[in-house]
């Protein structure tokens, strides 16, 4: 990951005379456009007239759609290390940590009906375009499987970690995409649950509330 995209957010005004926070509202504009749209179907165009930036402008910012998605997926990074240190704050108990992790799917379920997983479906499309940054999107799923890992390693199951934290990935994925293609809430919560209680099992908490 280039460090460029990460450092002009704290220029005061730029050769253009624009407020702080242009280069960033470009970057969160395309990373919901990606989302939606997916990122071959996003053009400039459609980058720059979400922020009503000229294309003059826009590329004094930005030379080209790599360095948008570059700069995404540095955000999306940037915002789940964040959300990793924020559970392991909240919770000591690893497995009140992992449960966090499993409430993203109820959390997002109204973008994840009509959109997916952001982080699945950039990952699928970058690698049916065989796009040089494919590697840099599986960084996303990297980080939740090592944090995942390495929670379920505290919750006494070091042999089996690294194949939990892949389990619930793969679950998690599928739950995501199963609940896109029929656009249906009720399998969701239903899935949700049934997680909740596979951890409970698997770490020995079968007592614990769901």
């Amino acid at each position: 990951m280039t460090s460029t995209n990460k450092k002009r957010e704290t220029k005061t005004l730029s050769r253009t005379g624009e407020k702080p926070g242009t280069r960033a509202r470009i970057i969160e504009a395309a990373d919901r456009l990606f989302y939606e749209h997916g990122y071959e179907h996003t053009s400039f165009a459609d980058i720059a007239g979400a922020v009503n930036l000229s294309r003059g402008n826009f590329y004094y910012h930005f030379k080209t759609k790599d360095e948008i998605l570059d700069a995404v997926i540095a955000r999306r990074l940037a915002e789940r290390e964040i959300w990793l240190a924020e559970w392991e704050r909240e919770n000591a108990d690893p497995v009140a940590r992992i449960r966090r992790f499993i409430d993203i799917l109820i959390m997002n379920r109204d973008k994840i009906l009509r959109y997916g997983c952001p982080l699945g479906s950039l990952s699928a499309e970058l690698t049916k375009l065989d796009h040089p940054l494919q590697g840099e999107a599986g960084k996303l799923f990297t980080l939740f499987r090592t944090w995942l890992a390495r929670q379920f390693a505290l919750a006494g199951q070091k042999r089996s970690a690294d194949r939990l934290a892949m389990h619930l990935l793969a679950l998690s994925q599928g739950i995501a995409t199963l609940a896109n293609t029929f656009h249906d809430e009720t399998f969701i919560r239903r899935e949700v649950r049934a997680l909740y209680t596979w951890l409970n099992e698997v770490t020995g908490k079968r007592d614990a509330g769901t």
